[in-house]
């Protein structure tokens, strides 16, 4: 990877024990932890940080805005952090990790930002604490690394590895809101649900801006990632100096007609990537910054990053979650041929239904998983159990269901290795981590984390902002919607709505990736190109670091591995 931080609780010789000191920019030298960082933006505004002073050190890693005109995030956290302890990382805005270590301290401890969208990864499999932001580099110091059988089923399965855990029984990840110490992890309190009574819309609002005023100092040519849809189209809105927006898609798919007019709409230029091979094929390019966790498949733009010219990129990804309420249980009505929203929350959801459906699991591809694999696991009954100690991990930071659901779809988001891809081969914004809008998901009741409060948000804003509707979605009314689709789809010589992403089935046979990806496993080719895309990954991932050990992962060596027989 291009940006890493790695760190030990201990002295520059056991770093070095582990990793080379050549590899990174800097080494910071703590009394009880020795950090490497490597990131060639090191010292910008508004990204990764670091100082050394007579009292310690600290890091911060990623993006990063403090209350103060300090321009160096990494000493304000430091001082702000002998007197104020650990209640300074409260005041810490953005994206990122933070390593502190100081003389008068504790000891040192490595801080996720409060929605964890940064992963820390850690194992004292090598005799002492090891950390990093790279699940491959941390890997590479366990000796004997044993397949986690929970974690390989739920990625299978569900796409993405819930809670903690790895697909290594040796590798675990820091939790949602919470740091890592030599010898502990700690829940913290900046992530817990207080519903409160206000003008949703109206401070809405008033946040975004001043999120996209925290935002506005990022350097050079200024890019964003755009959908026709409702989340990107804020930022070209609120971001004067947008250079170029790009999208993936075909250049006469409603998706990308609808981003070529928000784009003309703010004067940005546009560039419409074709839906090739490039975008769906699982390489290292896509793979390592799954991390082993989530799928690659939500990096569509990791095939064409050469051809996009900016340093600075900006994206809408979580809006949906934190604002518009995707994860929350909505009562619904059988319409035609869909379920379609009634506008108001489910009075009593089955969390694990909820969430089952909102990870899309598929039921028919799990079962056709378990028939063709050596996996003896009932699928339906593991996820199902998987999904309900998930759920109930969550309780402690939410006393309602609605809210738990959501939280437990922020701690497991499976599209995170879109940012992981984005903010290592650019300055990237993310705004949906704003600490300023976290607060506000947190204080807003779900009846008001919605899609029509948002909009009333960005209208107080931009009042144009729905000149160019989202394709799909051409009226107010979600039943008006529905029904036009529906009559879309039964008349002949009607252009239907299109899906916002390209088919992967279609792509998956037309660059025959059977032969390319699994020409070794003729008995998974049956199977949905979604499921072969998670068993490349899994392949992929692991043979990216435990080559070593195991030379052809899979096949030479079946005793060592339990999903050798997997493909």
């Amino acid at each position: 990877m291009n940006r890493e931080l790695f760190g030990v609780f201990g002295g520059i010789e056991t770093f070095d024990r582990l990793r080379s000191s050549a590899e990174f920019d800097e080494i910071l030298d703590g009394p009880t932890v020795t950090v490497g960082i490597r990131d060639a933006d090191l010292g910008v505004p508004g990204w990764s940080a670091r100082y050394t002073g007579d009292d310690g050190v600290c890091v911060i890693w990623g993006e990063v805005y403090v209350p103060s005109d300090d321009s160096n995030a990494a000493r304000w956290l430091l001082e702000r952090y002998e007197t104020d302890g650990a209640d300074a990382l409260s005041a810490l805005n953005g994206s990122y990790l933070a390593v502190i270590d100081t003389v008068a301290s504790d000891g040192a401890f490595v801080a996720t930002d409060p929605v964890r969208s940064r992963e820390c990864f850690y194992t004292d499999e090598p005799g002492v604490r090891a950390f990093g932001t790279d699940a491959a580099e941390v890997g590479r110091t366990i000796t004997e690394p044993t397949i986690n059988r929970n974690g390989v089923l739920e990625f299978l399965h569900l796409g993405v590895i819930l809670g903690e855990k790895t697909a290594i029984t040796e590798l675990d990840r820091l939790p949602i809101d919470s740091k890592l110490t030599a010898t502990a992890v700690e829940s913290l309190d900046r992530f817990v649900y207080q519903p409160q009574e206000f003008e949703y819309a109206s401070e809405l609002a008033e946040r975004l801006e001043r999120a996209f005023q925290r935002r506005s100092t990022l350097p050079g040519r200024k890019g964003v990632l755009l959908s026709a849809g409702y989340d990107s189209r804020i930022i070209l809105s609120q971001v004067s100096d947008i250079d170029h927006s790009y999208t993936v898609g075909a250049p006469g798919a409603q998706e990308v007609h609808g981003a070529k007019q928000l784009a003309k709409q703010y004067d940005s230029g546009h560039t419409a990537f074709p839906p090739d091979e490039r975008y769906l094929r699982p390489d290292e390019s896509k793979i390592r910054y799954s991390q082993g966790i989530k799928e690659s498949l939500h990096i569509h733009h990791a095939g064409y990053t050469d051809e996009i010219g900016v340093e600075t990129m900006y994206h809408g990804l979580l809006c949906d979650t934190f604002f518009r309420g995707h994860f929350t249980a909505q009562d619904t009505v059988d319409i035609l041929d869909k379920r379609v929203p009634l506008g108001r929350l489910d009075p009593d959801p089955n969390p694990v239904d909820v969430l089952l459906e909102k990870f899309g699991y598929d039921r028919a591809a799990s079962l056709e998983i378990a028939d063709r694999t050596s996996f003896d696991t009932d699928p339906e009954t593991f996820v199902r159990e998987a999904i309900a100690d998930e759920f109930d991990s969550r309780g402690s930071r939410a006393e309602t269901i609605q809210n738990t659901l959501t939280c437990v779809g922020i701690a497991n988001q499976p599209s995170i290795p879109f940012h992981n891809h984005l903010s290592d081969q650019f300055i990237t914004s993310f705004l949906a981590t704003d600490r300023e809008l976290i607060d506000w998901h947190l204080q807003t009741p779900p009846a008001h984390r919605t899609t029509d409060t948002f909009l009333e948000a960005c209208q107080q804003l931009d009042s144009d902002i729905l000149r160019q509707r989202p394709p799909d979605r051409p009226h107010d009314s979600t039943l008006l919607n529905e029904v036009e689709g529906f009559v879309r789809r039964k008349t002949p010589f009607l252009q239907s709505f299109q899906p916002p992403w390209p088919n992967r089935e279609v792509l998956f046979d037309r660059y025959d990736l059977d032969q390319q990806l699994l020409s070794d496993a003729e008995h998974v080719h049956p199977l949905p190109a979604r499921h072969k895309l998670r068993l490349t990954d899994l392949r992929g991932w692991l043979g990216c670091w435990w080559e070593s050990q195991l030379p052809l992962l899979f096949a030479e060596q079946p005793s060592r591995s339990p999903i050798t027989n997997t493909i």
